[in-house]
């Protein structure tokens, strides 16, 4: 790209940590003269690490965490942003503080440095002046840095702040920098491309005041417990008025130990600890700058004697800046708690790229939670954007071979393999298409296209042995299974084949791919993957199908992957759906699939007219459900249906997160089916929107809405006397079609743009 930053050289301070220990955060100033009228002022700037930029003592921007992670060693965004307010005639200046993030600083479980060794800053000020001259200012030699309050700093540990070592007026005219350190200019390696930002950045969505749920004092100390109410990600701003010196230790954790005492054995070697030491003087106003949480508790710990002066704390919820578009609710008050779940999942999680998690030392884009997730997602926020980006760093991350790691950023170092295994790297498949067919975006799959094929041909060679993905003789791995199932085999990935799992999703995923070819035009490779596909599902019936329509694997995943990705006959499909369906009633109506079954399971008992099924299913209360947790006080999604439990209480403390969305797939049917919300996969975008309710179990009402491309759209339906009153919206430009639940008298039929109401007869009542 043509950028001011072409003239800028990477700046950095001589002070770094080392792979365990962090150094205090660089500060960094530049002096400069606006000597004549200024028509415009534009700072473009990005950092290997983070930044905060300031302007004559005044924050530049709203961002957090800026510029954002990608795959450091391919490229990095910047930002720009107008300053033409900030700045005054004479004397200006132009300082930044940079934080580890990412680049330098702890990432999962393997320690610091993965990218570089310490921070580094690249900056241009482009003046334009009233008589037509320019003038710009760069990082180079002539710039100085320091150290100052911000002690340590790190994602995953947390922020170490002394106010006592605050550094006055830094970043304004006049301020005497002789005792600052000449900066270090040079390259970090090799040079990663400068881009502009595809994805939404992260911002200070909202603030949540807390109540104290826990008030003691021990040896000493005096400790006061928040609860939240509510688990997220982000950081608290805390109040205190304290003697200098005074130490406030502030911990985080999702859940509390039965004594009342926070539960972080869960956050592995994250430490989620900040720091505070106070400067006195006054009342003090403290928040995080390079470091945020997932919790719902915080715990803030200081001497006893200075309990008194501690003011309170609010908390700063953090996510990618991605505005709402759907909402859901119904007659069941727990599914619309689990609804809340779902979407506080989602933000808890969509920060910076889909993670699975934010309070343990894990936080990746692992591939396989954000493909299950996705469409559940494109409802409840506008995701293009970020799905955007995201799929430009699995691009960043594809190998050679055209393999997709676990993890987007690449982290093969972490995980020591390129391929994710099925399901996981399927993302780069599903994640467009789907991101395609909610926003009627081709710009998603003609970027991606290229790097599809790719993956496609990776499998083919590398993965297959005649046509059976993960077979035992082509990979020695498999991939994860069916994540954390509970299908009494005993094993984490569940007890589903990997090859069945593998075969099935490549079976998918070639279905997909020839619909894309077809969107784009490549009617010849369409063809190609059609009889690719009639290979592959051949090669499954053969290995895996009994001619009586059972499987060679009885799990729940088996059955639901079988038959949501027709790899089974037409006339044996009743057969097979009726051994899924024993095998759910066999456990007294209760789920038993992985991240791997669960985002389909509802779809194909529908589909199978096993529609009461899913609705037991859906609306099972007791372990393993959906609403186990949130009867159980959960205000996120839990890992693992059984996180925790009254028999046993927390689940193994290795892999046991509270706030992690992937069993929140479930949300794409509630809106589709429960409330009847649903879109055309030929007129992609909600062009035409399909209605089609389906009421079932206790359900007496639903409704949802969205706010697609071209407008809002709306379903609301209600049992009432026998009648179903349903009111519908289509957008302008948009068109629709009402598909009646069976036995109501309404004929299939189409409605154009604008509101409608309707009343239809229900079936008569049962026969007693």
């Amino acid at each position: 790209m043509n950028s001011p930053l072409e003239k800028a050289g990477w700046i950095s301070s001589p002070f770094a940590g080392g792979p365990r220990s962090p150094a205090p955060a660089p500060y960094f100033r530049k002096t400069f003269t606006v000597a004549r009228a200024l028509r415009s002022a534009r700072l473009t700037i990005t950092a290997l690490g983070l930044y905060d930029a300031e302007i004559n003592g005044r924050t530049v921007g709203d961002q957090v965490f800026a510029p954002g992670w990608t795959d450091y060693r391919v490229r990095v965004p910047c930002q720009t942003y107008d300053v033409t307010s900030q700045l005054e005639p004479g004397e200006n200046v132009l300082g930044a503080v940079l934080g580890d993030g990412w680049y330098c600083g702890q990432v999962a479980w393997k320690g610091r440095h993965l990218y570089g060794d310490r921070p580094r800053l690249l900056a241009a000020l482009e003046l334009a002046y009233r008589d037509g001259s320019q003038e710009i200012i760069v990082t180079d030699s002539s710039w100085k840095t320091s150290t100052g309050p911000v002690l340590q700093n790190d994602l995953l540990m947390g922020e170490d702040y002394d106010a006592r070592l605050e550094l006055g007026a830094w970043s304004q005219p006049g301020y005497d920098d002789k005792a600052w350190h000449r900066v270090l200019v040079g390259n970090p390696g090799p040079l990663p491309e400068i881009v502009e930002p595809l994805g939404p950045p992260v911002r200070r969505i909202e603030e949540i005041q807390p109540t104290i749920c826990r008030n003691i004092s021990v040896q000493g100390h005096h400790c006061r417990t928040y609860d939240f109410r509510q688990n997220f990600s982000g950081r608290v701003r805390i109040r205190v008025k304290a003697d200098a010196g005074t130490v406030l230790t502030i911990r985080h954790s999702e859940v509390l130990n039965p004594d009342g005492s926070l539960y972080t054995e869960n956050l592995r070697l994250a430490k989620a600890t900040d720091y505070y030491t106070c400067k006195g003087g006054g009342e003090e106003v403290w928040e995080p700058r390079f470091t945020f949480h997932g919790f719902r508790y915080a715990e803030v710990e200081s001497p006893a004697s200075q309990a008194e002066d501690f003011l309170g704390v609010t908390g700063i919820v953090l996510h990618s800046d991605i505005r709402p578009t759907g909402y859901f609710s119904c007659s069941n008050g727990l599914l619309n708690q689990l609804q809340h779940n779902i979407v506080w999942g989602q933000k808890s999680n969509f920060l910076e790229v889909p993670t699975d998690c934010p309070q343990r030392d894990e936080r990746l884009g692992w591939t396989g939670d954000a493909q299950v997730f996705v469409r559940t997602a494109c409802f409840n926020m506008d995701v293009r954007s970020f799905f955007h980006k995201w799929m430009r760093d699995a691009r960043d991350a594809q190998s050679p071979a055209g393999a997709v790691p676990s993890v987007i950023p690449d982290m093969e170092f972490i995980r020591g393999r390129e391929d994710g295994g099925p399901a996981w790297s399927d993302a780069t498949i599903i994640c467009p298409w789907t991101i395609y067919l909610c926003y009627g975006d081709l710009d998603i799959l003609k970027d991606h296209y290229g790097s599809m094929r790719r993956y496609l041909d990776f499998l083919k060679t590398h993965r297959c042995k005649d046509l059976i993905r993960s077979h035992p003789d082509a990979d020695d791995w498999g991939g994860y299974g069916d994540w954390l199932a509970l299908d009494d085999s005993g094993k984490t990935e569940g007890g589903t084949p990997r090859d069945l799992i593998g075969t099935a999703f490549f079976a998918h995923d070639v279905r997909i791919m020839a619909q894309v070819a077809t969107v784009l035009g490549h009617h010849e490779d369409a063809l190609a993957y059609q009889n690719l596909l009639g290979e592959i599902v051949a090669a499954f019936q053969n290995r895996f199908l009994t001619p009586g329509g059972l499987l060679t694997s009885a799990t729940q995943t088996s059955y639901v992957l079988a038959l949501q990705f027709g790899l089974i006959p037409g006339h044996l499909q009743a057969a097979a759906a009726n051994e899924l369906v024993r095998d759910i009633a066999k456990r007294g109506f209760h789920i038993a699939t992985g991240f791997v079954g669960t985002p389909y399971i509802l779809d194909v008992l529908e589909a199978h007219g096993h529609l009461d099924t899913a609705y037991k299913l859906l609306e099972q209360e007791t372990f393993p459900s959906w609403l186990f947790p949130v009867k159980n006080g959960a205000t996120t999604i839990w890992e693992r249906w059984d996180g925790w439990t009254p028999k046993n209480g927390f689940q193994n403390k290795d892999m046991n997160s509270f706030n992690h969305y992937a069993y929140g797939a479930v949300g794409a049917w509630m809106y589709r089916t429960v409330a009847g919300l649903d879109l055309d996969p030929s007129e992609p975008g909600y062009r035409h929107v399909i209605f089609r309710p389906r009421p079932g179990g206790s359900m007496t009402w639903a409704e949802a809405g969205l706010k697609t491309p071209h407008g809002e759209t709306s379903i609301r339906w209600e049992l009432t006397q026998g009648k179903l009153h349903v009111d519908l919206c289509v957008p302008e430009g948009c068109h629709a079609h009402f598909s009646p639940p069976p036995g109501f008298d309404a004929p299939d039929s189409g409605y154009p743009a604008g509101t409608h109401h309707l009343i239809l007869d229900g079936p008569p009542p049962p026969h007693t």
